[in-house]
């Protein structure tokens, strides 16, 4: 007695072949062999000793082509924050003593890279120390023969002395700060270089 259905022999004819089962069962679990000796190879994954120094030297190459510009972009952004805190620094003393009716010394010594600023008045004492990289490189009116720093003196209702401070960095890039005579406001000025 035989049954014949179509559904019946869907049911017992197997799925999948034994050759299918072998490979899914090698794909799922990579190491489990059907034949021991017949192992397939399994790629490893990452990276060779010499991919990697070729990795290493284009880095290398892109650090030694941008450290020169960034450094001379820090040294630029440096010489601007000097010349605007000498500007300031001019400033405050001009308007500490038009304010307070006292003079105010003004020592700026190339020497040491510094400006100070004192007064009459106890306890006053300001002092700017330029950052490094940044020096005074010229004073105008130029310095007396064998003096280190000018001192300048600035008196309430009297017009401020027409000085001017060079400044450089390690680029070769100068700045002025001139104190103006008539306004006692000080100004920044590019240098043109030679």
């Amino acid at each position: 007695m035989a049954i014949s259905s179509v559904g019946s022999e869907k049911a017992l004819t197997p799925r999948h072949s034994d050759a299918e089962k072998r490979r899914r069962t090698l794909f799922f679990f990579p190491s489990a062999s059907p034949v021991p000796g017949n192992a397939p190879r399994i790629r490893e994954h990452g990276v060779t000793l010499l991919e990697m120094l070729v990795v290493v030297a284009i880095i290398g190459l892109i650090t030694a082509v941008t450290v020169p510009a960034v450094s001379a972009g820090i040294d630029s952004v440096r010489m601007t924050s000097a010349t605007g805190s000498v500007a300031s620094f001019l400033n405050a003393a001009f308007n500490r003593a038009e304010r307070r009716q006292t003079a105010v010394e003004v020592v700026i010594s190339p020497k040491e890279n510094s400006l100070t600023a004192r007064s009459a008045e106890p306890g006053f004492r300001r002092e700017l120390k330029l950052p490094d990289g940044i020096t005074i490189e010229a004073l105008l009116p130029p310095l007396e023969e064998g003096s280190d720093s000018a001192r300048l003196i600035l008196m309430p209702g009297d017009t401020a002395p027409g000085i001017g401070i060079q400044l450089a960095n390690r680029h070769g890039s100068h700045r002025m700060v001139r104190l103006d005579p008539m306004t006692g406001f000080p100004r920044v000025e590019s240098v043109p270089t030679e």
